[in-house]
């Protein structure tokens, strides 16, 4: 069943007190359609948490997936929406959550890159009517898509000068560049979540893996803990118990 919450639209610059609606509008931020897997829904995290990993120090950028971007040219809610497995809008106030993306309500933005994980039911639509929509649209940034079950899946778009996509070519490493966020989209073969597949990562310019808040907790103990051993060593050569 939906998840549906009960709002009353507030009034806008276009629309005085008097003229603003005032029955209350259900918006739905949960088609209630489950993920195609439990991969897929760790690989949206996986992008997510990574991403906040990545922009730690920042808060000019709001992450999301698997929400709703309402975009209706006559601000309707309910009516026209997309629910990206990822996305990311830069040059926002990120300070605060969304429970959906509600174009005309953060100043006309749309999402500056867009990754949808595909399946064999939804690879066509990715490709062709998402896409074109991403294009035409959104004028989305970079947009990508990936299979988290077929390794070889990935690809990219970038928006030209003349606002149409052009496919990105791959690198020697098989990873794409997302000019965008100044990061290489690539696989990772390893474990997550107690699954073990290829998973779509993010990688710095300098070809860093990204790493998810627990990898980086458990990087900062190890070296602790390295750094612990060789002090140790030390005072022991200078006859220190």
């Amino acid at each position: 069943m939906p998840v549906i919450a009960t709002e009353k639209i507030p009034p806008t610059r276009e629309t005085s007190l008097e003229e603003a609606p005032t029955p209350p509008v259900d918006l739905i931020f949960d088609d209630g359609e489950p993920l195609e897997s439990n991969r897929h829904r760790i690989g949206m995290n996986v992008l997510i948490d990574s991403l906040n990993q990545a922009f730690a120090t920042r808060n000019d950028f709001f992450a999301g997936g698997n929400m709703f971007i309402y975009y209706s040219t006559e601000k309707v809610k309910n009516r026209d929406f997309r629910g990206p497995d990822f996305f990311v809008v830069l040059d926002i106030d990120g300070s605060y959550p969304r429970q959906a993306w509600v174009v005309w309500e953060e100043n006309g933005r749309y999402p500056d890159v867009i990754v949808e994980l595909m399946s064999p039911t939804t690879a066509k639509i990715d490709v062709t009517t998402k896409k074109d929509l991403y294009e035409r649209t959104f004028r989305t940034k970079n947009y990508f898509v990936y299979d988290p079950f077929t390794p070889s899946s990935l690809r990219g778009w970038c928006l030209d000068h003349n606002q149409n996509y052009q496919e990105i070519v791959h690198s020697e490493r098989g990873w794409l560049w997302c000019s965008t966020l100044g990061l290489w989209l690539g696989t990772w073969f390893g474990s997550i979540n107690r699954e073990t597949a290829p998973w779509l990562r993010f990688y710095d310019s300098n070809f860093n893996l990204v790493l998810l808040p627990e990898e980086a907790e458990r990087e900062r103990a190890n070296q602790q803990q390295q750094l612990a051993e060789r002090l140790a060593a030390r005072l022991r050569e200078l006859g220190e118990d």
